[in-house]
């Protein structure tokens, strides 16, 4: 390398090409808050059931309980299946690990971080150009519509680390808009 040139760039000054699809990063629930999760999940569905079994509370509040208790059984399975995947970030898109496509990062016209957005734990919300089909991985994200809710059981560290870059390619975006037009 010559002492004109920079690490950054090839030979002929032109900037290096990267793989659109190389993940950039990725994200997952980690192993203690996906524990205590899917244990208080699974111990409020089981003593749901054992006190409309166990006491005798009239019929309408025996099968209540019941139906509870069966319904917080079903989210524990729900979420320890959406919990075992993972976010991964690429220069085109945010997808889950199982190859479902969350959000086109061209599509994606508003991110909040705020403290005072309607996101889940430790995340973000964003807001795409176009709808999706609603969907819902409890723990790890959510899609009703245009907005789309990404967090939960997630490490701070790491949605936010999602958050930053995807903030960053918005505005290296709207950059390029700009000197376009």
């Amino acid at each position: 390398m010559t002492p004109t040139e920079t690490p950054n760039e090839t030979p002929t000054g032109e900037m290096p090409t990267f793989d659109p699809h190389e993940v950039l990063v990725t994200a997952g629930a980690s192993a203690g808050r996906r524990f205590l999760g899917l244990g208080s999940l699974g111990l409020l569905g089981v003593m749901l059931i054992y006190i409309a079994i166990v006491q005798s509370p009239e019929i309408q509040w025996r099968i209540f309980l019941l139906v509870l208790g069966v319904g917080s059984l079903w989210m524990v399975n729900r979420m320890r299946s959406a919990t075992a995947s993972r976010l991964e970030l690429t220069e085109t898109e945010l997808r889950d690990s199982d190859g479902t496509r969350i959000a086109l990062v061209e599509d994606i016209d508003v991110l909040d971080r705020g403290f005072f957005a309607f996101k889940p734990s430790n995340g973000f919300l964003m807001r795409t150009v176009k709808g999706g089909e609603t969907e819902w991985r409890p723990g790890m994200w959510w899609r009703v519509g245009r907005r789309i809710g990404v967090g939960g059981m997630m490490p701070a560290h790491q949605s936010k680390q999602i958050a930053e870059i995807l903030a960053i390619m918005m505005a290296k975006r709207e950059i390029e808009k700009n000197k376009q037009g």
